[in-house]
C-alpha cells in the first residue's frame, strides 16, 4: 500500500537483516516493562528493525488452544477454572514456538518472557540463550498515572486517556466509557509488586547481556525508540563479535 519505494525499502531491509543472519546468526531478544512502560510499542520497533518473529506467551496459549494441540488442551483445563497455566506446559509452548523453521531464521523476540526464576532455568536447561536482555524502566508513579487514566469506549474499541489523549466531549461517548478493573491504582500496585519480584529474581540469569532503558526520559516518545534502537544493535553485535576493548591516549 506504501507504493514503490516503500516496497524498495522494504526488500533492502529484508534483505540486510537476510545477510547478516546468514552470516553471523538470527538476533535473539528479551524484553521486560511493567504496565504501561511502553513494550507494546517498542516490539512493534523491534520487529520492524530486525524482522524478528514476535513471541508472547498469551499469543502462544491462544494458538495452541484454538488450534486444539494436546499442550492447548491441557492450559484449557486450567484457563476454564480461572487457575494460571502451569509453567511447565508454557516452557513447552515456548520451546515449540522456538524450534518452528520461520523462527530459526528470522530469529526471536521474547515478549515478557521470562518472569520467574523457574522459567529463566528452564530456558537455559534447554539450551536457550539471547543475545540482549532489554528492560525498560519507568517510576511505579508514572505507570499509575499511564495506566488508571485509561478508559475504553466499549461500541468502538477506542482506548482513550483522560490527560494524554482525551475522549470527544460528545456526551453519549462519556457516559459510556468504561474504567477496566485492572486499570485501577490498586490493581495496578499489586500487578506491580508482582513484577519488580520477578524481575528481581531473574536478573542474575542475564546480568551480562542485561541493557536497561529509562522509558521516561524527557525526550519523549522518538528518544526512546532511539535509544532501543541504538542499545540493542550495541548488544547484538556485541553478542556476534564480542564486546570492543578501546585504549585511548592524548596529552592534557
Amino acid at each position: 500500500n506504501g507504493g514503490f519505494k516503500e516496497n524498495v525499502t522494504r526488500v533492502q531491509r529484508e534483505l540486510f537483516q537476510g545477510i547478516n543472519n546468514s552470516r553471523f546468526g538470527a538476533p535473539h531478544i528479551i524484553i521486560s516493562g511493567a504496565p504501561g512502560s511502553g513494550k507494546g510499542t517498542q516490539c512493534e520497533n523491534i520487529v520492524k528493525q530486525y524482522n524478528v518473529v514476535h513471541i508472547s506467551t498469551g499469543d502462544i496459549l491462544r494458538e495452541h488452544v484454538k488450534g486444539g494441540t494436546d499442550l492447548g488442551k491441557q492450559a484449557k483445563e486450567f484457563m476454564s477454572k480461572g487457575e494460571l497455566v502451569p509453567d511447565e506446559l508454557v516452557i513447552s509452548m515456548v520451546k515449540a514456538k522456538l524450534s518452528e523453521p520461520e523462527v530459526q531464521k528470522k530469529g526471536w523476540l521474547l515478549d515478557g518472557f521470562p518472569r520467574t526464576p523457574a522459567q529463566a532455568q528452564a530456558l537455559a536447561a534447554a539450551g536457550v540463550t539471547a543475545d540482549v536482555f532489554l528492560q525498560l524502566e519507568v517510576p511505579d508513579e508514572v505507570l499509575v498515572e499511564r495506566i488508571c487514566g485509561r478508559r475504553t469506549d466499549p461500541v468502538t474499541g477506542k482506548i482513550y486517556h483522560l490527560k494524554f489523549n482525551p475522549p470527544p466531549s460528545d456526551p453519549a461517548v462519556q457516559a459510556r466509557l468504561v474504567h477496566r478493573a485492572d486499570d485501577t491504582e490498586e490493581a495496578l500496585r499489586t500487578r506491580l509488586v508482582a513484577y519488580h519480584n520477578n524481575v528481581n529474581g531473574i536478573l542474575d540469569f542475564y546480568k551480562d547481556i542485561s541493557v536497561t532503558v529509562n522509558g521516561h526520559s524527557n525526550g519523549g516518545f522518538k528518544e526512546n525508540v532511539t535509544r532501543v534502537q541504538r542499545e540493542l544493535f550495541q548488544g547484538i553485535n556485541n553478542s556476534r563479535f564480542g564486546a570492543p576493548h578501546i585504549i585511548i591516549s592524548g596529552a592534557p
